[in-house]
């Protein structure tokens, strides 16, 4: 008799109530059996379907979809679930139908064409460093999108401040990438690390991990507890939660 597998279930994740400060913060990404994030520049080819259909249930557990401006030049960005059935989820819990996207950036050296800019059917959000150039900025508003100016010193601090105070998020997803991923660990601003292990090899002395940055010191090292590991024997996909230990 078949038996049918336990999944992992992130539609419904049971999260505790976020800081007064910022959103209590997911980070998502899929990586290779060596540790690799990216193939030709792209995370394509390391994960299935089945962990992209994953990636959307995640989503329907946040307030707003967070992805660095270099995920958003690579791949391109949005808050989509790109199904019924979760975005019908979301408005049973007196969600919107669709998170809000957001994207911050440095330089605001962002692809005005994309569906971040163009779509109508979610919100979204540029936090960019006050010290863009003022066309790029101007350029970004011509979108419609919100434009958040941030300062240099503390401006995932300020970001994260602005998610919690002004939209009201308790639930941030972050699909990286590696530098945002970095900089929101650095920032001690993540709270859970979900990664899918992909049963592929990518190799490359230069190729990104999930984390870039400066390298931790065995002082400093983040500490995670697992939460929960699922095999798919499908695809030889692991599907692992992990909870930052403080």
């Amino acid at each position: 008799m078949n038996r049918k597998l336990p999944t992992p279930g992130y539609t419904s994740l049971d999260l505790p109530p976020p800081p007064l400060h910022r959103p209590y913060v997911l980070v998502n990404m899929v990586m290779s059996a060596d540790g690799k994030v990216v193939v030709d520049g792209t995370e394509q080819g390391i994960g299935s379907k089945a962990d992209q259909a994953l990636m959307r249930e995640l989503r329907v557990n946040a307030d707003i979809i967070l992805n660095g401006a270099s995920t958003l030049r690579a791949s391109g960005s949005s808050s989509r679930l790109g199904n019924l059935a979760l975005e019908d989820l979301r408005l049973a819990r007196g969600k919107p139908r669709l998170p809000i996207a957001a994207t911050i950036s440095a330089s605001g050296n962002l692809p005005l064409d994309r569906i971040f800019f163009t779509a109508t059917d979610f919100e979204a959000v540029v936090y960019l460093a006050r010290s863009a150039p003022q066309e790029r900025r101007e350029g970004i508003e011509a979108t419609g999108r919100r434009v958040v100016l941030l300062p240099p010193e503390s401006s995932i601090e300020a970001m994260l401040r602005h998610m919690r105070h002004d939209l009201g998020a308790d639930v941030l997803l972050c699909e990286g990438g590696p530098s945002l991923n970095a900089q929101m660990f650095r920032a001690d601003a993540v709270d859970e690390y979900f990664v899918t292990i992909g049963p592929v090899v990518v190799g490359g002395k230069e190729t990104l991990t999930p984390v870039e940055g400066e390298p931790y010191t065995r002082e400093t090292l983040r500490h995670l507890e697992l939460v929960s590991a699922f095999p798919n024997p499908e695809t030889s996909e692991v599907y692992c939660r992990y909870r930052v230990r403080r």
